[in-house]
């Protein structure tokens, strides 16, 4: 195998040990050129690696990292919910109804030129400077790249998939339920785990408007600008990075969950270890008990955000405030993905002992 080979492949094992070593030089690279009394770039510009990792333990103590960092995720949830909610059943409606995919499929298409920076006045205006306002423009600025997106996956759709249900004389309902949900969902998923990236830099500017309230975007103002300290600048937004390569994992664990037709089944390689299997089942032991370790620990906090029996204090309210709903829609969509998938197991075992 040829390591400068065009479009060339890489085996796991090597994959992993060349990305630690693109890592380890790049933190070389920095170390060497911030060491010393008179370092190659001066500290107020780029902070020595070691002061940005001690910097997390002053954000702790001096400047409520972990409330400010729920309050980021929080309208980053909050945000996605609101435009995937408006989005997919908007382009399915523009994308398959030619009334409305001629009168507003244009008008969709352009508003994604608009500078959303340009446009904060107008969410200030419209919903003041509160958390309200950082949801909805947020969403918007969601909204209005995945808008086009759906209608696009639309018309991607195998037109042998819609030759076949109708030749099975499908009605349109079974179309749309059978055909077009499952394949543009799918290919969606992607399309909002990318959008990831973009929702974390249009959080920043909102919670710049405001910094008041908290959060990620506008600790970053607090630390860089009024106190100059470009270690805690650097720190938070390896914070960042880390919350959303996090992200970007649970996006794709979730797409295969739901969409396992994506992804052919892993089919075990002749020779493979027996140690390796095992560490596959210890890790995927490892997720599942995580899983439910977060979902029951969310439940006894919902529980004593309502009822205040367990001990005193709501925490889930004091770290996610107003966009707390979105936090519920979540884990109650989690809850009842697995009840269904519960109930889908227990008829399909019930069914097999009558036959």
């Amino acid at each position: 195998m040829s390591l400068f080979k065009i479009h060339g492949t890489l085996n796991p094992r090597l994959s992993l040990l060349l990305g630690l070593a693109g890592v380890m030089m790049m933190v070389l690279l920095w170390t060497m050129l911030t060491m010393g009394a008179t370092p190659v770039v001066s500290s107020a510009i780029l902070p020595h690696p070691l002061r940005v990792l001690t910097s997390f333990s002053d954000l702790y103590r001096d400047n409520d990292l972990i409330k400010n960092t729920f309050r980021s995720l929080g309208i980053n949830l909050a945000g996605y919910l609101e435009a995937v909610l408006i989005a997919v059943p908007l382009g399915f409606l523009i994308g398959l109804i030619p009334l409305f995919r001629g009168g507003f499929q244009r008008q969709v298409e352009s508003v994604r030129y608009i500078p959303l920076t340009a446009v904060t006045g107008l969410f200030i205006v419209w919903f003041g400077v509160g958390t309200d306002m950082k949801v909805h423009f947020l969403a918007f600025g969601i909204l209005i790249y995945l808008l086009p997106v759906v209608i696009q996956r639309i018309d991607e759709v195998d037109d042998v998939y819609l030759k076949t249900v109708y030749t099975l004389g499908a009605n349109a309902w079974q179309t749309l339920r059978s055909v077009y949900i499952p394949s543009v969902l799918s290919r969606l998923s992607d399309d909002i785990r990318v959008l990831t990236a973009i929702s974390w830099t249009y959080i920043i500017v909102a919670e710049n408007i405001d910094s008041s309230q908290g959060g990620i975007g506008a600790l970053i103002w607090r630390v860089g600008q009024r106190q100059g300290r470009m270690d805690k600048v650097f720190a938070l937004l390896f914070l960042i990075i880390l919350i959303g390569v996090i992200q970007d994992r649970l996006f794709s664990r979730t797409d295969r969950l739901l969409f396992p037709f994506k992804t052919p089944a892993l089919r075990e390689k002749e020779g493979k270890s027996m140690a390796t299997n095992m560490l596959r089942m210890i890790w995927q032991f490892i997720l599942q008990l995580s899983f439910w370790i977060f979902l029951g620990l969310y439940v006894v906090l919902a529980i004593n955000d309502w009822t205040q029996l367990l001990f005193p204090g709501r925490v889930l309210s004091d770290l996610f405030g107003e966009t707390l709903w979105a936090i519920h829609i979540v884990f109650l969509s989690l809850i009842g993905y697995q009840v269904h998938m519960w109930l889908s197991s227990r008829n399909r075992t019930m069914r097999t002992q009558t036959t």
